[in-house]
């Protein structure tokens, strides 16, 4: 598990990063995705309804149905995916988990955090799923 995200999150992730692998509008079934990935199936349709809802996955029900990216893979940052499942709390949060961290009440680690997840969230911001389906080279993550 990340240290960062939750399990969730991490499952959302790999996830889209897989479907990015695909041709664009190519559906893949839930079922495919969760064997290839080793995600809980039922774990996955909950994600996956999330990712809908949010406008970065579309999907079709039925015998022939399944799954595709709403947009181009291009255009899907990795932070769409994190404040989709995880929120955008995430990004404003204490590192140290205190409510009232703030740059007037500052916790102990607040200056330095900040300067870390500045710069953490900002790469996330820019990164996006088509580049890391292009650089993933663990070959279970990898579209048969």
């Amino acid at each position: 598990m990340s240290v960062f995200f939750s399990r969730q999150c991490e499952y959302a992730i790999q996830s889209v990063i897989y479907l990015a692998q695909k041709k664009q509008g190519e559906m893949t079934t839930i079922k495919e995705i969760s064997g290839h990935l080793g995600i809980p199936f039922h774990f996955l349709g909950k994600i996956f309804q999330k990712l809908s809802r949010k406008g970065i996955l579309h999907s079709m029900k039925g015998v022939s149905g399944g799954f595709w990216l709403a947009k181009p893979a291009s255009d899907i940052v990795l932070m769409d995916i994190i404040e989709a499942i995880d929120g955008h709390e995430i990004v404003d949060s204490c590192v140290l988990g205190y409510p009232e961290c703030s740059t007037t009440e500052p916790c102990p680690l607040h200056n330095e955090w900040k300067l870390s997840k500045d710069q953490f969230f900002g790469a996330l911001m820019k990164k996006n799923v088509l580049d890391m389906s292009k650089e993933i080279k663990k070959g279970g993550y990898l579209v048969p």
